[in-house]
C-alpha cells in the first residue's frame, strides 16, 4: 500500500514555472519516493488538449531525467521510468478559471485525493483565487502553496495571512522559498550545529563580515511583466536572501521540526535593522545600461521590452544590515543581488577578524581567514593563513575545500516533498513573511521617495564605479 496517496493540483499549470520547475522537481521526487501515490491535476486560462498537456507533462520529466543522468555522468538516450509515464498517463488538464467557484469545484472534483493546490499564479490572481476558495467545502486535507512574493508589502502580506488563516490552520499553508529547498542551505544546518569548531566561531568575538551574494550573468530574460515592478530587491533579497540570512545567523533550534526551525530564523528576521540606522547609506541600487557578457550583447536595461523606465526599477541591490542581538551586534551583514554581472556568483562569504596578535618573525600574507559556502555548486571552502613551502617563518594563504552531500531532490523537489506530506519546515511561516517586508520597506520607500540614487552599471562588469561590489 503506498506510504501516502494526495492529488497535486496546480493553478496556472501551462505557465514557466510549471513547466521548468514544478514538474520536473516532482519527476525527481517521484523517483525517490516510489511508494507515494501521486495523481497529477492541471489547470490554467489555455485551452489544451488531453494529448498535448500529457506531452509537456512528460518533455518535463525527461529534462528532469535527463539533467540527473548528467549530473551522475550517464549516457544515452533518457527515457521515463514506468513509474513516471504511470503519472503522465493518469494525469488530466482542465481549462478553467481559477477566481470561478464553479470552475474550482470542477477541478477539486478531479482530485481523487485530498488535494496539495499549488498557485503557480500572479500575487493579485492568487489572492482572488484563494478569496474564492474560502467559501468551498474543501477536503480536509488541502494544502496550499504560494510562491512568491507573499503579499506587496507588510501591510497586504498581513491581509493575506488573515485571509487563509480563516479557513485554513498555517501547518497547512506553505509560502515557498525554493531557496530553502537548496541542499546547499540545507546543509549549513549540519555545518554548524554539528560541528563544535565552526559553531563557536560564528559570533561578534570572531567574526568582521558576513556576505550573501547571489550575482546573475543573466539580463531580464524576457521577464519584464513580473521584474519591472518588483525590482532586485523585491525579487531575491526580500525573497530569498533574508531567509539564507536567518539560517546562518539563528541560534541553534531544538530540532528540525518545523516550529522549532522556523521560530529561530523569526528571531532573526525581528532583530534586524539597517546598519547605522541610516537606511540610506545602508541600502544602494543600480541598474545596467548596454554591455556585453562573454559572446552576448545586452541593451540597457531602461530599453528592455516592456520596461518602463520611468518606474526606477534596480536590476542591482546591496543592503547592510545589523542583527541586534547578543551573538551578532555590530557585524555587519550585505545581502547583495543583481543581474547582467560579470560572473555568476552565489555565496555565503563570512570574513574573520584578524589574529589579534602575530609573533614578530613571522611575515608573508595578512589575508583574514574566510569560510565560503557556495550556494551553487554546493562547496565549502575555508581559507586559512598557515606557513608556506618554502621559508618556514613565511606565512602563505591557502584553503580547505570539500562538497556537500548534493541530495537526491532538486530544490522544488525538496519543496513539492514537503507540500505534498504537510512538513511545513522549508516553507515561510506566515509572520515571518510578514516580517521579511518590514525589513526591507524603509529601503523600498526611500528608493519610491527618489532619496537615494540609481546607479548605473555596464552589463558585464562587476557593478557600479564606487561600490566596493564585494571581494570575490
Amino acid at each position: 500500500m503506498s506510504s501516502l496517496q494526495t492529488s497535486l493540483l496546480i493553478l496556472g499549470a501551462s505557465g514557466d514555472l510549471s513547466k521548468r520547475l514544478l514538474l520536473p522537481g516532482l519527476a525527481t521526487l517521484l523517483e525517490v519516493k516510489e511508494d507515494w501515490d501521486v495523481q497529477l491535476v492541471g489547470a490554467g486560462v489555455e485551452d489544451i488538449s488531453d494529448a498535448d498537456w500529457k506531452a509537456q507533462v512528460r518533455d518535463s520529466f525527461e529534462n528532469a531525467q535527463a539533467s540527473k543522468n548528467e549530473d551522475e555522468g550517464a549516457s544515452g538516450e533518457s527515457r521515463l521510468s514506468e513509474r513516471l509515464q504511470a503519472v503522465v498517463d493518469a494525469s488530466s488538464y482542465g481549462k478553467a478559471d481559477v477566481t470561478d467557484a464553479d470552475d474550482l469545484k470542477t477541478l477539486l472534483g478531479h482530485c481523487d485525493h485530498d488535494p496539495a493546490v499549488y498557485f503557480a499564479l500572479p500575487p493579485a490572481v492568487t489572492e482572488k483565487s484563494c478569496a474564492v476558495l474560502k467559501d468551498l467545502d474543501l477536503p480536509a486535507g488541502t494544502r496550499f502553496a504560494l510562491e512568491k512574493p507573499f503579499g506587496t508589502d507588510a501591510e497586504s502580506a498581513k491581509h493575506l495571512n488573515e485571509l487563509l488563516h480563516s479557513f485554513l490552520p498555517e501547518e497547512r499553508i506553505h509560502r515557498v522559498d525554493h531557496f530553502l529547498g537548496r541542499s546547499t542551505v540545507l546543509n549549513l544546518l549540519g555545518l554548524r550545529f554539528a560541528n563544535r569548531v565552526v559553531e563557536p566561531l560564528l559570533s561578534s568575538t570572531h567574526v568582521e563580515r558576513v556576505d550573501i551574494v547571489y550575482d546573475e550573468t543573466l539580463g531580464l530574460e524576457g521577464r519584464a511583466r513580473y521584474y519591472d515592478k518588483a525590482g532586485a530587491l523585491v525579487d531575491m533579497i526580500q525573497s530569498h536572501l533574508l531567509q539564507v540570512l536567518a539560517v546562518v545567523a539563528m541560534e541553534a533550534p531544538a530540532s528540525i521540526d518545523a516550529d522549532d526551525l522556523r521560530t529561530q530564523k523569526e528571531l532573526v528576521l525581528r532583530a534586524l535593522r539597517p546598519w547605522g540606522g541610516d537606511v540610506l547609506a545602508a541600502g544602494k541600487r543600480a541598474r545596467y545600461t548596454a554591455g556585453k557578457i562573454g559572446d552576448r550583447s545586452l541593451p540597457s536595461y531602461a530599453d528592455e521590452e516592456g520596461v518602463d523606465p520611468s518606474l526606477g526599477t534596480e536590476t542591482l541591490a546591496q543592503l547592510t544590515l545589523e542583527i541586534a542581538n547578543w551573538r551578532w551586534a555590530g557585524v555587519p551583514f550585505t545581502l547583495r543581488s543583481g543581474k547582467a554581472l560579470a560572473k555568476q556568483r552565489r555565496e555565503i562569504v563570512v570574513t574573520f577578524k584578524d589574529s589579534p596578535h602575530i609573533p614578530v618573525g613571522l611575515s608573508g600574507a595578512e589575508r583574514p581567514d574566510r569560510l565560503r559556502i557556495w550556494i551553487a555548486p554546493d562547496e565549502m571552502q575555508l581559507e586559512l593563513n598557515v606557513n608556506g613551502p618554502g621559508d618556514p617563518y613565511t606565512i602563505d594563504h591557502t584553503s580547505l575545500e570539500t562538497k556537500f552531500n548534493p541530495g537526491r531532490l532538486s530544490a522544488y523537489g525538496e519543496v513539492l516533498a514537503g507540500v505534498l506530506e504537510g512538513d511545513a519546515t522549508l516553507s515561510v511561516r506566515g509572520d515571518s513573511a510578514v516580517q521579511g517586508w518590514k525589513v526591507v520597506e524603509p529601503f523600498l520607500q526611500a528608493w519610491r521617495d527618489g532619496d537615494a540614487p540609481l546607479d548605473e552599471y555596464p552589463a558585464g562588469s562587476e557593478g557600479p564605479e564606487g561600490w566596493d561590489n564585494i571581494d570575490a
